[in-house]
């Protein structure tokens, strides 16, 4: 047993120096979400001119989903992305959930489906959407307790080889659950709830893990949905006042004072921040050139959790 163990260890590190370590350094440190794209309310040309706008910025990576916009997203940024577009942006996008819509009148209850043919319909509908013929990474979006973890490295393997899709990653894995797939196919990114107000999966074996594999993970609601500026409790406003404090020490603002604190961290957190607003994509690249010290960054995560570290 052992030594077929050793056996997987050593077959899967071939499969990393023979297809190159997968990691997210071709993406940009901070990931432009497209959750609420609909939201924004842009036409086809304002869309094209934010994307646009965005790559001038340095952030060339967006992050999609199936599912975003009752599955409407995709194909609204699909028709904003010209040919030269395409080739300076990388493109994420995730399948796994299944929402009940009209879009998907098959649908009778919300569920996960992890099965190949699932991923691979969702992939080829996915390069219909976006207008491409492959997609940066693909990430499975929740964990599905009847996943089959051969049976999904079937489906990564089968797309890889076609070209259809270049990486692979997955979203809310725990690490058992990291581990179990990334032990059949090697993964490049696990997308995670991390921000100043959610801080859990610092602490809970994950990020330790991602360090361990040498994987960067991604935090999505990286500004906690809009919570961080809700003042409603105690602790958020203890939170919303350290973050103010920081941000005239470090001539910030508080949204970029907040995704510092992520990108601090040493398993290279890729925030994924979501606004149709070409001025807050700005403010949120600032974040990059913060170093916040140790003590500032220990006094936030005091504010958050509401006492000192033991």
């Amino acid at each position: 047993r052992a030594h077929n163990i050793c056996l997987n260890s050593r077959n899967l590190w071939w499969h990393y120096l023979f297809y190159g370590i997968l990691t997210l350094e071709k993406f940009s440190r901070i990931v432009v979400g497209c959750w609420r794209l609909l939201d924004w309310q842009k036409s086809t040309e304002e869309l094209q001119r934010y994307i646009s706008d965005a790559v001038d910025l340095g952030l060339t990576s967006f992050d999609h989903a199936d599912i975003y916009g009752d599955y409407q997203c995709e194909a609204a940024f699909g028709q904003a992305l010209t040919p030269v577009l395409r080739e300076k942006v990388q493109l994420i996008t995730k399948c796994g959930i299944g929402l009940v819509s009209s879009a998907r009148p098959a649908h009778r209850i919300k569920h996960y489906n992890l099965s190949k043919s699932h991923i691979v319909s969702s992939v080829e509908q996915s390069l219909t959407n976006l207008r491409t013929d492959r997609i940066d990474l693909l990430m499975l979006h929740r964990p599905d307790p009847l996943m089959d973890a051969d049976e999904v490295a079937d489906a990564f393997e089968s797309l890889r080889k076609s070209g259809k899709v270049l990486e692979f990653g997955v979203s809310n894995f725990s690490s058992r659950e990291f581990e179990l797939l990334n032990d059949r196919f090697p993964l490049s990114t696990n997308q995670l709830e991390i921000s100043v107000v959610q801080p859990d999966a610092l602490f809970s074996g994950i990020m330790e893990l991602m360090q361990q594999l040498r994987v960067a993970p991604m935090a999505w609601s990286p500004l906690a949905g809009g919570r961080l500026f809700a003042n409603d409790n105690e602790r958020l406003q203890s939170v919303h006042d350290t973050l103010t404090s920081l941000s005239a020490t470090y001539s910030a603002t508080v949204s970029s004072i907040a995704l510092a604190w992520l990108i601090k961290h040493p398993a290279r957190i890729y925030p994924v921040v979501g606004s149709g607003k070409t001025d807050r994509l700005r403010e949120y690249v600032r974040a990059m050139d913060i170093q916040l010290s140790r003590q500032d960054w220990f006094a936030i995560l005091r504010a958050s959790r509401g006492v000192d570290v033991a």
